[in-house]
């Protein structure tokens, strides 16, 4: 900033004024049609995109890596490596959205004919959604998608230099995409991936992750299931193991299943870690919301009604205990838009007009004024109570 004196700097706003004036007095009266600010912003946040998929491929015995492109060709919006995208899947009469972080890296979407890929894994039972995706879609296939979600990213004014990931099962899918995004030199840090798995032939994205290892990538292999050939760690991810891969200051990053998280608390606060240098990404809905303290265990076998405004349209329907609102709105055909399915991005901001809900308490993301003024986050509110709640149309 240049200072050119008091006078002329108190002065400055009159100056100023007067050469907008100008400005308005000799401009042309034609309409500008140009928005180049507006077309950046565009390019950067196009909201929804029509996607196809153009690859799909194995990443394990029991997960596939599915590659999309935009429908007519083109660049990607960019994201950072570690952020999800938002697929929409029409099931019968119900628009039902997913998460999925993504696995490729920001810099192969940003090409001419741009990419990004998603590796989803068999579900043992809880998420249809996967299975649908393993055995169901094909090449060609079309889609709705959001690009570049959640808040699962390294920066570098806030994470140390050398980073540890804790992965387990498919969490190892953003770590794989920082990976990348590191050996490809756009991404400064070095990442030190501790990936648990039960069995040596049934780990996600292992060969890819071979060819990635390097000067600023490492990847180890723990094996919790009983093999006696493996030469590698065994285990969990256990203090002692994580301290052995350390460096004085150390970012962590963990992701995976919902009990891989619980351990790790407690094996985190082992090593006094300060809490700015731990990062958790969000895990999705409870599978059993009944295990969470304070949860009306009074309530957990009944169904309630569930009313829904929209504008001026009033629709009432079943909405069971143990699930969100944003399943039983689902189930009933009503769209809702939703984003992390894990109360925090606030996607599925929703008011509660009447009636009681339990909101998860590892899933409240809400501001202090929506507690207030009775907002909830729709994937982390059960119903406890027949409810009304007033959504947006969509």
């Amino acid at each position: 900033m240049k200072v050119k004196g008091f006078i002329k700097d108190v002065g400055g706003a009159s100056r100023v004024t007067k050469a907008r004036l100008n400005a308005f007095e000799t401009a042309s009266p034609l309409p500008v049609r140009e928005d180049p600010i507006g077309n950046v912003a565009r390019e950067w946040h196009p909201g929804k995109l029509d996607l196809v998929v153009t690859e799909i491929r194995e990443a394990s015995k029991t997960a596939k890596t599915l590659r999309f492109e935009k429908v007519g060709g083109g660049k990607l919006p960019p994201f950072y490596a570690g952020q999800f995208m938002v697929l929409d899947f029409p099931m019968g009469k119900s628009l039902i959205s997913r998460p999925y972080s993504i696995s490729s890296a920001p810099w192969q979407a940003r090409q001419d004919k741009g990419f990004v890929e998603i590796t989803v894994r068999r579900s043992k039972g809880d998420g249809f959604i996967c299975d649908h995706i393993n055995d169901n879609v094909k090449v060609g296939d079309t889609f709705r998608g959001l690009i570049g979600c959640g808040q699962f990213y390294y920066e570098p004014l806030r994470d140390a230099k050398h980073v540890v990931a804790l992965a387990g099962g498919v969490g190892i899918t953003p770590f794989a995409s920082m990976a990348r995004e590191v050996a490809n030199g756009t991404l400064d840090m070095d990442l030190t991936i501790l990936y648990g798995s039960v069995s040596s032939n049934d780990i996600t994205l292992k060969a890819e992750l071979d060819k990635l290892e390097g000067e600023h990538v490492h990847v180890v292999h723990v094996l919790s299931g009983d093999e006696p050939d493996w030469p590698g760690e065994r285990g969990f991810l256990t203090a002692e193991l994580i301290r052995k891969y350390s460096a004085p200051d150390t970012t962590y990053f963990i992701c995976g299943p919902q009990v891989m998280y619980r351990f790790l608390h407690g094996e985190l606060a082992k090593l006094d870690i300060p809490r700015r240098r731990i990062r958790f990404e969000v895990f999705g809905q409870a599978k059993d919301i009944t295990q969470f303290p304070g949860y009306p265990m009074a309530c957990k076998d009944e169904t309630y009604q569930l009313t829904v405004v929209r504008g001026l349209h009033e629709d009432v329907i079943p909405a069971k205990a143990t699930e969100s609102l944003v399943v039983a709105l689902e189930r009933a055909g009503i769209g809702i838009e939703t984003g992390c399915r894990s109360g925090e991005c606030g996607f599925c901001r929703t008011k509660v007009l009447s009636g009681s809900v339990y909101i998860c308490p590892e899933n409240d993301g809400r501001r202090g004024a929506d507690k207030d003024f009775g907002y909830v986050h729709a994937c982390a509110a059960y119903p406890t109570s027949d409810v009304k709640i007033k959504i947006p149309i969509v």
